[in-house]
């Protein structure tokens, strides 16, 4: 989908630059007075209106209808007859004499977003959150065309959808370009119908690349830009100065529902892999590899004898998983994918998600401080895929760390969904301590200490005496399905 464009000559963008430079102060230029030739400023901004007045007609307005359903009691969600004004006449008893009948009541919602067109045959990509749940969809061209649109697939933990409309006619079509190869910086424009304006036009640069932990979708590698996005902006596209679409714009940071310089977008190479599957199959289908992970930190790093913080921690490795069959290792440090540097563990995250069922991969991992290298065949994402269980519910030698700790009872396994002997629970954790700083609660279990296997207090012991009046300690944290290696310093 993606088509080769000439790029706009440099002195362009200088120019350009010029002039933004200009607005930004507040300047009014006489070109008489200051030798600005018309021009230049004419050329500076002739790019960005030619390249819109091509992309807008491939933007669309999507509104979408669902209905809900309510119970309510009567008019306004009560029973008229049960109103206490009726006490005073016919006394309580009578609102006892009439039974509460609920009352089924369905609700029309209607919402709206943007989206466009990457096909002539009439798919579109838009924001799943855009159309989810929805009974109607209707899609609007620029140029006054209204068409039913379907939902070919949609997949919500990456927040894209594709949509399809039937019988089009000389429809225009935005290029796909490489979301990889952008930079930050570089100038962006997003096209949308925010609050309902539709074929709304602003211009900004790429802020950021490869933001991810934002909280919005479970897979996250967002380009963060200061173009405007506001609500209804969903779905539509972010283009580059070559008129090629490099995200989908998605959501806003804001603390007032307003823009407030913070918008992010979904790459359009993640998006583009996730379409074809959506078109080949309606679903997507993701790579599995079988670990709990969490980054390295420069305290991690020190308890695991690594030179530097950086890479990812392997903190479980699930039984009969890919990464088991494998020979990964509890412990063990992923450096490189292949031949790439891993960032942090969204960054292997998603890298193993798009990699395809039954692929070779090859992983770069430290192991007790030696280099190894692994291949693993990956496997496909289970679909009960992160469905765990949080955890909640005595003196002992963590004290100086915040923790109060008790032996596992059979009781307290059965209440807790563990073994009998297979940790130390953490009963308390007291405020402002070093297992309060790192989110230790009531609840969780204690496996390891130092790395050593302690399945009751006395073991524990056992192993706290080999270090006594140590300052730091590694343990590894068990809660509900995962666990995880935490580093507690004492006060």
């Amino acid at each position: 989908m993606r088509t080769d464009t000439v790029k706009k000559p440099f002195s362009t963008i200088i120019a350009f630059l010029i002039l933004s430079v200009i607005m930004a102060t507040g300047i009014r230029v006489a070109t008489a007075a200051t030798g600005v030739d018309n021009d230049i400023l004419n050329r500076s901004s002739n790019p960005f209106v030619n390249i819109v007045k091509k992309a807008k007609p491939a933007v669309v307005h999507i509104k979408v209808e669902k209905t809900t359903k309510s119970t309510s009691r009567g008019q306004g969600g009560e029973d008229i007859f049960n109103h206490p004004f009726f006490d005073q006449f016919f006394g309580p008893q009578y609102r006892r004499q009439r039974p509460q009948q609920p009352r089924q009541r369905e609700y029309k919602q209607r919402g709206q977003g943007s989206g466009f067109i990457i096909s002539k045959d009439g798919f579109i990509l838009t924001n799943n959150h855009v159309i989810e749940d929805a009974d109607v969809i209707k899609v609007s061209l620029s140029d006054n065309r209204e068409f039913d649109a379907r939902v070919v697939g949609a997949d919500p933990q990456s927040d894209v959808a594709l949509l399809k409309i039937d019988d089009p006619e000389n429809l225009p079509v935005l290029s796909l370009g490489d979301s990889d190869a952008l930079e930050v910086g570089e100038w962006v424009i997003a096209i949308g119908n925010p609050f309902g304006l539709s074929q709304t036009v602003t211009v900004g640069v790429v802020s950021a690349k490869g933001r991810s932990s934002v909280g919005i979708n479970q897979y996250e590698n967002f380009i963060q830009t200061d173009a405007a996005i506001n609500p209804g902006n969903s779905g539509g596209p972010l283009i580059n100065v070559h008129g090629e679409v490099i995200g989908i714009n998605t959501a806003l940071f804001s603390k007032t529902g307003g823009y407030m310089g913070i918008g992010f977008a979904i790459p359009i190479n993640m998006a583009q892999s996730i379409e074809d599957q959506l078109q080949k199959d309606g679903k997507v289908t993701r790579g599995w590899l079988g670990v709990v992970i969490q980054n390295v930190d420069k305290e991690l790093a020190e308890s695991f004898g690594l030179k530097q913080a950086g890479g990812i921690l392997i903190s479980e490795v699930q039984k009969d998983s890919p990464a088991d069959r494998a020979g990964i290792k509890q412990g063990d440090v992923i450096i490189h994918l292949n031949e790439t540097v891993l960032k942090d563990v969204s960054d292997l995250r998603n890298r193993i998600a798009l990699t395809s069922p039954e692929s070779e991969v090859t992983l770069h991992i430290i192991r007790h401080g030696e280099d190894k290298t692994i291949t693993v065949v990956i496997g496909e994402q289970p679909s009960d895929f992160g469905k765990g269980t949080v955890l909640s519910e005595g003196k002992d030698s963590l004290e100086d760390f915040g923790l109060i700790l008790q032996d596992m009872t059979q009781e307290l396994a059965d209440k807790l969904g563990y073994e009998e002997n297979s940790g130390v629970v953490i009963s308390d954790v007291q405020p402002d301590s070093s297992a309060a700083a790192e989110g230790l609660k009531p609840g969780y279990l204690i496996e390891e200490v130092n790395r050593s296997r302690t399945g009751n207090l006395q073991e524990l012991h056992a192993v706290l005496k080999k270090t006594p009046g140590a300052k730091r300690i590694l343990l590894r944290i068990r809660a509900g399905d995962y666990s995880q290696y935490v580093v507690l310093s004492a006060k």
